[in-house]
């Protein structure tokens, strides 16, 4: 799930390079704040919302969702997507995943992986996993990267197991840290062998269930995105789009298989950085980040299942870009959990759909827009 963005794009989200199509939708007005005070300056932060969709669609998607989360309350804006539509999270998904890990008592960060997972016969550790610094490479998805693969796997079933032997027969990332989805399935195999129980069942009852996410959902191997959605496209850099909205997510389990809304992961961000989710040594643990010059961003650091990205003005925010296949996402929340932002499109992405994307998780957690 790897994308080509301009260097002061994004998190990049692993998986497969893809180009997505699209067909362009009506525009729809944003809603109003859910609380805070109707003030003129309010007015003008929607406005401004509003304006950095349609911005966003003009780069070429077929649609756009996003929405901002401040003390002042909520604004959302929607274009070409349905109002609290549902999409194809993508590695936004390892947030989740880390989290449960990281709620384990028995899981030890720096415990060797093969202590849970015997046929992992290398050196590395829990914490490698969640910060991508096990040098692990992932095993090429065909559904993923050809119209032809898609056509012909869209309904292929993987179990973790089978992926993470063809995984772990590849060679080794030359860098330290190296962006893999393996990492994340290998840590969805240890919550599974640790808890007794699949990596689904324990995302819905320790995060989606407490929380209240309703539009959230861990789709085991069904190829719906249930409720309202957007379809999602893909041209596969052709000059032909296929509707790929019908996927298997088998695939990205731990990595990249849950579906969302904007307003929830405005929730679900809020609340791990607001101390609700994790004690506060894990997510001091979570949030202590590594140099990660991969991602292609200058000053870009990586925790345990966070990014953490330099604002233009100083400072920094926590946040993940997410993408599987037809839907792109990205989230960022302060520190605190005070302000949170949420995005995301459907349709081929560019450099320019990813600046502008850029413009409003920065502008959402900086309190400018």
């Amino acid at each position: 799930m790897r994308v080509r963005v301009s260097r002061r794009a994004v998190l990049t989200a692993g998986m497969a390079s893809i180009l997505v199509g699209f067909t362009r939708g009506p525009t729809a007005a944003s809603a109003p704040a859910s609380r805070g005070p109707a003030t003129p300056a309010a007015a003008a932060t929607k406005g401004d919302l509003r304006r950095q969709v349609n911005e966003i669609l003009a780069t070429g998607v077929a649609g756009v969702g996003a929405e901002v989360m401040s003390p002042y309350g909520r604004r959302h804006a929607f274009a070409g997507t349905p109002r609290e539509g549902r999409f194809r999270i993508g590695s936004l998904t390892k947030t989740f995943t880390a989290v449960v890990a990281l709620q384990l008592a028995d899981l030890k960060l720096d415990s060797l992986v093969r202590y849970w997972l015997p046929e992992v016969a290398r050196d590395i550790t829990v914490r490698d996993l969640l910060r991508h610094t096990s040098r692990l490479l992932d095993p090429k998805i065909p559904a993923l990267t050809s119209a032809e693969g898609y056509q012909a796997e869209r309904l292929r079933s993987y179990t973790p197991e089978e992926l993470a032997g063809v995984a772990l027969r590849l060679g080794t990332a030359p860098e330290k840290w190296s962006y893999a989805n393996t990492n994340y399935l290998l840590t969805a195999m240890i919550i599974e062998r640790i808890t007794g129980r699949c990596w689904a069942a324990e995302i819905t009852d320790r995060i989606i269930r407490p929380l209240g996410l309703d539009a959230t959902s861990a789709p085991g191997e069904s190829p719906f995105v249930p409720g309202p959605h957007a379809r999602g496209w893909a041209s596969f850099g052709t000059e032909t789009p296929l509707d790929v909205t019908l996927l298997n997510p088998s695939m990205a389990v731990g990595s990249g298989a849950l579906i969302s809304s904007v307003r929830d992961l405005s929730v679900f961000y809020a609340a791990l950085l607001g101390g609700e989710l994790l004690p506060r040594a894990r997510l001091a643990e979570m949030t202590a980040t590594v140099p990660a010059s991969a991602i292609g961003i200058e000053g870009a650091r990586y925790g345990l299942g966070l990014a953490e990205l330099p604002l233009p003005g100083g400072g920094s925010f926590f946040s993940h870009f997410g993408e599987l296949l037809g839907y792109h996402a990205w989230a960022g929340v302060t520190a605190d959990g005070s302000r949170t932002a949420v995005v995301y499109v459907t349709g081929d992405v560019t450099g320019t759909t990813m600046d502008a994307m850029s413009a409003l998780i920065q502008g959402g957690v900086s309190g400018t827009r």
